[in-house]
Formats: structure tokens, sequence, C-alpha cells
């Protein structure tokens, strides 16, 4: 049985699976100057990429901004999957902010004017992250069914024995 995502969870998921997809849908599109910048950038924080040709890096990185941007869109994904993916891929992006050089003032994790646009991916770390914490609606349904019995003994007279 399909179970759709809760209220709550609806508008950061399209709000960032639309952000993320967009992205890729973008990216995949770039040409050799954009996929050098893309892989060059990525290469310096994560330099076994260097062993990857730019295209391909380019390609593989839109791919995946689809995949999570689609698990995101897709109402039968559970939403704890779906925050696992993102909470991958947006970890990826603020490993790079913490890695490139100049993107961060000095001694500080305050961005510069040029981190600006790395160090805003923090909030989507932050959205997956949350939606790991989501329980499941099984669990609960569990717990509050374990608070009501629990509940219901505590009321029971202890002098009628």
């Amino acid at each position: 049985m399909v179970q759709l995502p809760e209220a709550r969870d609806l508008a950061p998921r399209l709000a960032v699976g639309a952000f993320i997809l967009d992205s890729g849908l973008t990216l995949l599109r770039a040409d050799a100057a954009t996929a050098e910048g893309v892989h060059g950038m990525a290469q310096v924080a994560y330099p076994f990429l260097e062993k990857i040709p730019a295209e391909q890096f380019t390609r593989l990185l839109a791919c995946s901004e689809l995949a999570v941007g689609g698990a995101l869109l897709a109402p039968f994904v559970p939403t704890r999957l779906a925050g696992l993916a993102l909470t991958g891929f947006s970890g990826g992006l603020v490993g790079l902010y913490l890695r490139t050089p100049g993107m961060r003032k000095p001694g500080s994790l305050r961005p510069t004017q040029n981190g600006i646009p790395l160090a805003k991916d923090v909030w989507m770390l932050g959205i997956g992250l949350g939606f790991l914490g989501a329980a499941s609606r099984r669990r609960r349904a569990a717990a509050a069914r374990h608070r009501r019995a629990a509940l219901s003994r505590r009321r029971r007279c202890w002098c009628r024995g």
C-alpha cells in the first residue's frame, strides 16, 4: 500500500524537489566550458574526481540531481527515503563549501561573497535531516496505542484490586 507524505512534509518536498530538479535539467544542457568549471570546482574539494572526465562528471551530477529531485517530488517515495537521498546529496554540497578555498572567511564558517551560493545549501541538509527523523505512520500509531493503554491502566483504582 502506498502511503502519501504527511501534509507537513509537502511544502519542503515540493520546494526542494523543484529546485534540485531544475538544477539537474539545467546541468544536463551544460556546454563544455560549464562542465569544466563545475568539474574543476568539485575536484578541488574532492581530488578523487580528477580521474573522471568533466563531461561525464557533469552528466552524473545532473542525473543525481534529477533522481533526488524526482524522489522528493514523487508522492509514493517515503519521506524518510527521500530525506536520505537529500541528506547525502546536500552533505556533499556542504562538504564542497567547507573544503573549497575562498568560500569562507578565515577561521570562520561564515561565507565570503563567493561562498554564499554554496553556503545556502545548508538549508537542504537541514530539511533532509528533518525528513530522516520523520516517524512512520505505523510507529506513531503504535506509540499512541501504547500511551493510551498506559493511561487507562493508571486510571484504575488500586483499592478495587
